[in-house]
């Protein structure tokens, strides 16, 4: 079984069937190009800044400690112990670039495979979502003023009429 998390952008078509072309499915688990080499790893899934900073930060570990005199050995665990970790954290970092560029995380799904995950997920969803949506709103915020006006004109005056 394999899990996803499902992103939607942050300006979302009007149709939601559009919107569900455009819908996101981030793996969550090890990635061995990250594991073997983590630039790679990074470049492949568009995440430029970690790609810069993975850079920055391994070559001063590498200047620090060989300038202190630190035995290459252990200089070399090290770094294969943090590009085990950014094997394990690759999809959260992922979602954190796509939260941090307005991306709204509509959920979370498990399934054999991606194809299974996305029929598992757009049964779900997309009865519960609009055939097209008002252009400006959101989604949710549509159907909770549905309900305010309904309840607010489907009570009498409470005040009879001045003549």
């Amino acid at each position: 079984m394999v899990t996803y998390t499902v992103h939607e952008r942050p300006d979302p078509a009007p149709d939601r069937l559009d919107r569900g072309d455009a819908l996101v499915f981030i793996k969550d688990g090890f990635s061995w190009l990250t594991a073997l080499f983590p630039p790679l790893g990074f470049i492949s899934k568009s995440l430029w800044l970690a790609t810069f900073l993975y850079l920055v930060v391994v070559s001063a570990i590498v200047a620090g400690l060989t300038h202190i005199s630190f035995e290459p050995t252990w200089t070399s665990i090290l770094v294969t112990a943090l590009n085990i970790y950014l094997a394990f954290e690759i999809s959260s970092i992922e979602r954190w670039s796509l939260d941090r560029a307005g991306w709204r995380m509509l959920g979370v799904v498990t399934g054999r495979n991606l194809a299974d995950c996305e029929r598992r997920f757009m049964e779900s969803w997309l009865p519960s979502q609009p055939m097209i949506a008002t252009a400006g709103e959101d989604h949710e915020n549509q159907s909770a003023l549905a309900n305010k006006s309904r309840f607010l004109t489907s009570r009498p005056w409470p005040f009879p009429a001045q003549s």
